[in-house]
């Protein structure tokens, strides 16, 4: 077998057309096949996004015993569903193809949200039915391991990149395009229209669980008249192209030599983890952060960080593009770090400093020249208050002798967070991908997938836990830390996060 890969002309994956000799049929194929994948990938984050601002008052309304505990359980469920399904659909692509698990989840994921826009119907207990929609959404969202597989074996090493920066910046378009739905679909209003009929409720809770449940149907057929099972070797060699329609299949044997390094598999997972869970914890921390420090109030928070995460939507989408680029130049490991170090300068920059300290709920206070019992004492006197409190609670002892972080670090975080999260994000399973190889990734992508929901689903218990007994100052400087530990296990992993086939001498690095 050949050890080196010859000589090829400059390639890129861009979203809508190829990249090689147009008239080849398989190419063609395969390039539509991922293209539905990137769609896949697009709707499922649009089918996460696209209700998360309604949850809240939703649950209120259906149910009022339902507190704001419970509706950390709600949005957990989203992620306990895909943490579990993942690996069982990534070893079901792994010996089916994969047409069959997609076309599976995303029927699971259409019910639920057709369930969700029910769960006002039964006549008890309705928090309970609302847990149970967003676990069966998140359950049918552990098809994201299956699209990155798919994508993983359906591109050759030097295609990789550009396809999974492709895939992540559908990704990111959906995550801004799932509030704007949901802000569109406001004008429905809380009471709408009933469908007698068929029992429905249509009103602005509803309606966009509805879109979403008819932006699946488009996707199951879609999966079903389009995709076909294509699968290349890192050079790009066609293994095995499937005709589903007149089930015909043609098949290449691979011999395949040497064993994945599961230290470099085990050290991704870890990686993975820390960075889903660092954009948790920044996903989390924001909206309370913002109202103790700039004295927000719950409707300026809403709004302005809504604006502020859909210009975070934008840059990374630019991030994404840039990375095609930068990855070709100087890889995929200095990347990775690269954007680790901006992570790390990003959370940084919010430690607090300074003598200005942030206004006090219920009180005209801006130092450290009252005592707190004073301080406690007029928010006691004051809480029966019909005005909205503004400022930090005095019941956050931190409040009292903590400097106030200012707007202009506040926005620099963002800007720089904004930068690093998406270019570790694309890096990390790109990276990934080219670890494992041309053998099957279901499984492993199932895995990675798994690693990234239980970040997400305990970043944000973390950081409500020490930002809420310690303040910011603690809670960055323990993010800080974490990051710290990413970087130097990914400084001492870093000759081994290498792909498979120049791990194995089949291509030159």
């Amino acid at each position: 077998m050949s050890r080196l890969l010859e000589s090829e002309s400059d390639e890129s994956t861009p979203l809508l057309t190829g990249d090689v000799d147009s008239d080849d049929a398989a190419y063609k194929s395969r390039w539509r096949s991922i293209r539905v994948m990137y769609f896949t990938m697009f709707l499922s984050s649009v089918g996460f996004t696209i209700v998360i601002t309604s949850i809240w008052p939703f649950l209120q309304r259906i149910d009022t015993t339902a507190d704001a505990s419970f509706l950390g359980w709600v949005v957990a469920a989203y992620s306990l569903g895909q943490m579990v399904a993942s690996p069982l659909f990534g070893l079901w692509s792994n010996h089916r193809p994969c047409r069959e698990p997609l076309v599976c989840s995303i029927f699971i994921n259409v019910s639920a949200n057709i369930y969700y826009a029910y769960v006002n119907l039964p006549s008890s207990e309705n928090k309970y039915h609302m847990l149970m929609a967003r676990a069966f959404v998140g359950f049918g969202a552990g098809n994201v391991a299956v699209v990155r597989s798919y994508v993983a074996g359906a591109t050759s090493l030097k295609e990789r990149t550009s396809a999974m920066a492709n895939m992540s910046a559908c990704q990111a378009l959906g995550f801004i395009l799932g509030p704007a739905l949901q802000a569109g679909l406001s004008v429905i209003g809380e009471t709408g229209w009933t469908l007698e009929l068929i029992r429905l409720q249509l009103n602005m809770y509803t309606a966009p669980a509805l879109l979403a449940a008819c932006f699946g149907i488009i996707n199951i057929l879609l999966v079903i008249l389009v995709l076909r099972e294509h699968r290349v070797d890192d050079h790009g060699k066609q293994i095995r192209a499937i005709n589903y329609i007149a089930e015909e299949r043609v098949s290449v044997s691979l011999d395949v030599e040497g064993d994945i390094d599961q230290v470099a598999v085990v050290t991704s997972n870890v990686l993975f983890f820390i960075i889903l869970f660092i954009f948790a914890v920044f996903e989390t921390i924001a909206t309370p952060l913002s109202m103790d420090m700039f004295a927000w109030t719950r409707k300026q928070a809403v709004l302005y960080n809504g604006i502020i995460l859909a210009c975070i939507g934008f840059e990374s989408i630019l991030v994404f593009l840039a990375v095609k680029v930068i990855s070709k130049r100087f890889g995929d490991r200095p990347v990775l770090m690269g954007g680790l170090i901006v992570i790390f300068c990003g959370f940084f920059i919010l430690l607090p400093w300074g003598n200005t300290y942030p206004k006090i709920q219920w009180a005209d206070i801006h130092n450290n020249s009252h005592p707190p019992q004073q301080v406690i004492a007029a928010a006691m006197l004051a809480s029966n208050s019909s005005v909205e409190p503004t400022g930090c609670p005095a019941e956050q002892a931190w409040c009292l002798y903590t400097p106030a972080i200012h707007l202009a670090q506040y926005l620099t975080s963002d800007f720089l967070i904004g930068v690093g999260y998406p270019a570790c994000n694309v890096m990390s399973y790109t990276l990934y991908s080219k670890i494992l190889g041309p053998k099957p990734q279901g499984v492993y992508m199932g895995w990675l997938t798994a690693s990234g929901s239980g970040a997400r689903t305990l970043g944000p218990v973390f950081v409500s836990q020490v930002y809420t007994l310690l303040g910011p100052r603690w809670a960055f400087s323990l993010i800080c830390g974490i990051v710290t530990v990413a970087t130097l296990l990914l400084a001492g992993m870093y000759r081994r996060l290498v792909a498979f086939s120049v791990r194995h001498g089949i291509i030159q690095e």
